[in-house]
């Protein structure tokens, strides 16, 4: 494709400003609310358990993933709850699955992640004689 002098193609000379809006420095801030960043960090949360703990991403169980947010100028602490399989690596899988949420956060609103606090709600054994997890 051929670009024109001066067309958009070349990058010589700056955009022309768009009518009526001020320049982005002027126009404010993005405000995301602390549950829209908890929800995205139980999300992740999820896809973290499943994939650094080996726990099923099934409904029933384990428990869902539990999350809440506190977003200050820019950055966030997150808080995450949730069930591991026991026996595991407890440390080097939580630590995993903190640094994966953490990332994924940041890269889905631009927050700086502070913090990623982890709580296990409970350990579950598998329960060889019946096929379930407890």
């Amino acid at each position: 494709m051929k670009t024109r002098p001066g067309s958009p193609g070349e990058g010589s000379a700056p955009p022309a400003r768009t009518t009526g809006l001020p320049p982005p420095a002027e126009r404010g801030a993005t405000v995301i609310p602390d549950r829209v960043v908890a929800r995205i960090a139980a999300q992740a949360a999820r896809t973290a358990q499943s994939r650094r703990a080996a726990v099923p991403p099934e409904r029933g169980s384990p428990e869902a993933p539990s999350a809440s947010a506190a977003v200050r100028i820019g950055s966030v602490r997150l808080h995450l709850s949730m069930d591991l399989p026991y026996p595991t690596d407890i440390p080097r899988v939580c630590e995993r699955i903190q640094q994966d949420v953490a990332e994924k956060v940041a890269q889905l609103t631009g927050l700086r992640v502070g913090e990623v606090v982890l709580t296990v709600r409970r350990l579950m054994t598998a329960d060889t004689s019946r096929g379930r997890v407890r």
